[in-house]
């Protein structure tokens, strides 16, 4: 075969497998938008969506349901980019938005808020009234995004004395995260019975506390972290060839690194902050993406978005599916989904060692 035929080819193939996957995240919003404890048929749900039918159905499609769907669209590519960025710059197959600690310090903070502020021994004590009325979402999120942006600078200030190697900047998110947790464990001890429900539930994955401010903010962090990461994808290819090959070229590792892990770690914080947990979307989607369309990131990164926002979709409709009228945790369906999977990367790296 010759070359040619062989490059149009592989762009015929890589340009099914954008329309399958543009086509997959439509169906998958679609049928997302649609399903719910008040069992109203696609008809209903479409004539609510263009403003007919009753108030309650209007209500439920834009004020809850879109809301849903578009958190999950925009969170699910940013996580999933994030993890296929952070990926290549450590050169890891283990790499996650968690790698940094990341969502750790989230839950952390958000904890100090809820505890310390809303539902804990600063202000409400046990007065479920008093809780309700001081507790602010905002609040709460902002809270967990300053102090996951916080991990990430001590992290990269610490990697600033040592070399910026893949190996360091693993090793410092692990310790950084453990240093997260534990804080996040002595302040729940002090916690009352509510603050302590309330930081709990918090920590839960759940895409019904999004809302269109939420999401217009997660939609302009994400996106310009996709513009950034694509203009940068030429340079992430090289860094693919090794480091040296990458400063032969004229790229600045070290500071191509540093941008990228924490814009990929904003990223995440961001949609932490909002969301709660959702892991393993940053490790599923990046290798499925490099399994269909190689490693060339000009390809790998759209469509490892469209992958993440699949994901994210499906798990929210399996978790409103499953739950028996009640939504589940999607945190829990994509860690049931992605643990699996986890497990088989670690057997399939051990068969090659």
């Amino acid at each position: 075969m010759s070359s040619s035929l062989y490059r149009r080819k592989m762009r015929r193939k890589n340009a099914l497998i954008i329309l399958a996957a543009l086509v997959l995240v439509a169906a998958a919003g679609f049928v997302c938008l649609l399903v719910g404890s008040s069992h109203m048929g696609w008809r209903q749900g479409l004539a609510a969506l263009l403003g007919h039918g009753s108030d309650a159905e209007i209500r439920i499609l834009r004020a809850i349901r879109v809301p849903r769907v578009l958190a999950a669209l925009i969170a699910g590519a940013g996580l999933s980019v994030s993890g296929l960025i952070m990926q290549t710059t450590l050169n890891n197959a283990m790499a996650a938005p968690s790698t940094l600690g990341v969502s750790n310090a989230a839950v952390f903070g958000a904890n100090l808020s809820i505890i310390a502020f809303s539902g804990g021994f600063l202000s409400t004590g046990h007065n479920l009234a008093n809780f309700a009325f001081g507790a602010n979402p905002y609040a709460t999120g902002l809270m967990a995004f300053l102090f996951s942006a916080l991990s990430v600078l001590i992290i990269l200030a610490l990697l600033s004395v040592r070399a910026f190697s893949p190996g360091v900047v693993v090793l410092s998110g692990i310790a950084m995260g453990s240093v997260w947790t534990a804080a996040t464990t002595v302040l729940q001890f002090y916690a009352t019975d509510v603050g302590l429900s309330a930081a709990v539930i918090w920590s839960f994955g759940d895409l019904g506390r999004a809302t269109y401010r939420t999401d217009a903010i997660m939609l302009f962090v994400v996106a310009a972290g996709l513009v950034f990461f694509l203009l940068m994808a030429w340079r992430y290819n090289a860094l693919l060839s090794g480091e040296a090959t990458a400063r032969s070229m004229g790229i600045r590792v070290d500071a191509l690194r540093f941008a990228s892990l924490l814009l990929s770690s904003m990223i995440t914080a961001v949609c932490v902050s909002f969301l709660g947990i959702i892991g393993f979307v940053g490790i599923i989607c990046p290798h499925v993406t490099k399994k269909l369309l190689g490693q060339d990131h000009r390809l790998s990164i759209p469509v490892s978005a469209l992958c993440g926002s699949f994901l994210l979709l499906l798990a929210d409709t399996l978790s409103r599916t499953l739950g028996g009228g009640a939504a589940l945790p999607v945190g829990a369906i994509t860690s049931l989904l992605g643990a699996p999977f986890f497990v088989a990367i670690i057997l399939t790296k051990k068969e090659h060692s």
